[in-house]
């Protein structure tokens, strides 16, 4: 039996999750904000919970599979690896009071507060750099869905063949994330990872603008890490609460309606996309922060339903789970499954610790050759062995 303990950082909050075997036996959740002010009150969390053979730490835009120890500079490794930004950018950030800035902040902190404690934490893949997606998908392409939206999709793939009795192997669907900042919708084929359109490739969430055209990126000429946290419904609508948005736009607010139904229709489309890879889906899981929200929930099963004959239901969770967000268990199954123990069969055939690479590897615009390298050389410094 291994236990586990799995940190989904999210952009409102860290969730912790323990699990012995394919139960959660311990949930905590933790402001984001208090986190990047105070990080020591994570480290102090985790050091509380006794006898863990591995934690899965937040991971970012992913990594190969990379234990704690193998890390030479975890400075650099969280800045420049997991989150693709820099030192500039978080201080910038905070001093603009950017509410999704701070869940980097406190990444960066938390990676090196592990690594000076020495403790037993492994950093896992995002979606891009898994081998069971086709390479072709991911030309020109980063965010195929982060690590946090990885470990979901791998949460779902257990929850299905458990829901149904049935393999792996045999388990199909395309799972829509509505996270706090962004949305992603990940595709799983017979019990892998196919394809995936991440929080800022998908459609807008409720911070971030999403994929956007190519000529409003040419007008605005000057980009920065802060800019993928806005453009979304929290600037349409000026209000920092999705259930606010909605109250607001049943009384008539012109742009918190068009705001809305631009947030649903994106994610149809999205999962429309996503359809031609995963062409015979059992069904469609929702999941995240958002997708308890009623008259969000209503609307989305109400049009998934016009255009797909098959079910759509809520994302169950482990057992034993009463409040954490279903990330915080996935990342939880993936350290127990690196452990050897009970979800060690479903970590195998998902192939998750044969990713390699950097996200960076499949971009051919000549105006990111010098970041592609950069990134290579950065990873090359900061772990012992890296995995290309």
């Amino acid at each position: 039996m291994a236990r586990a303990l799995g940190i989904d950082p999210g952009t409102k909050s860290f969730d912790l999750v323990v699990v012995e075997d394919d139960k959660v036996i311990l949930e905590k959740s933790i402001d984001t904000k208090k986190v990047a002010l105070n990080p020591k009150i994570l480290i102090d969390a985790v050091l509380e919970i006794a006898d863990l053979d591995l934690i899965a730490g937040p991971s970012g835009y992913g990594v190969p599979v990379t234990f704690n120890k193998d890390i030479i500079d975890p400075g650099k490794f969280a800045l420049e690896i997991l989150l693709l930004t820099r030192t500039e950018d978080i201080v910038e950030g905070r001093r603009r009071g950017h509410l999704g800035i701070n869940v980097y902040d406190a990444i960066a902190k938390i990676v090196e507060e592990f690594w000076k404690s020495k403790l037993n934490v492994v950093y896992i893949p995002s979606v891009i750099l898994l081998p069971t997606v086709p390479s072709y998908r991911k030309i020109n392409k980063i965010d195929m869905g982060t690590a946090d939206k990885m470990a979901v999709a791998v949460l779902a793939i257990y929850d299905q063949a458990r829901k149904y009795g049935i393999e792996y192997s045999e388990t199909s669907f395309i799972l829509v994330e509505l996270g706090f900042g962004y949305n992603a919708v990940i595709g799983v084929d017979k019990g892998r990872i196919v394809d995936g359109i991440g929080g800022t490739l998908a459609s807008m969430g409720f911070l971030t603008i999403g994929a956007i055209d190519a000529e409003i990126a040419a007008m605005k000429r000057k980009w920065s890490r802060l800019d993928v946290f806005r453009g979304g419904i929290i600037d349409i609508c000026k209000v920092d609460d999705l259930s606010e948005v909605f109250k607001r736009a049943t009384q008539g607010e012109e742009e918190c309606i068009n705001g809305i139904e631009a947030f649903i229709e994106g994610i149809i489309k999205s999962v429309s996309a996503m359809s031609i890879s995963v062409r015979k889906p059992r069904e469609i899981l929702l999941s995240g922060r958002y997708s308890r929200i009623k008259e969000l929930r209503k609307i989305l099963e109400e049009r998934l339903a016009e255009n797909y004959a098959i079910a759509i239901r809520e994302l169950s969770g482990l057992r034993g789970a009463v409040f954490s967000k279903e990330a915080a268990q996935g990342y939880a199954i993936v350290a127990e499954g690196l452990a050897n123990g009970f979800f060690s069969k479903l970590i195998s055939y998902t192939r998750i610790p044969e990713a390699r690479g950097t996200v960076l590897d499949w971009v051919y615009h000549p105006g990111l050759y010098d970041a592609k390298r950069r990134l290579h050389k950065i990873y090359a410094e900061t772990v012992k062995s890296p995995r290309f």
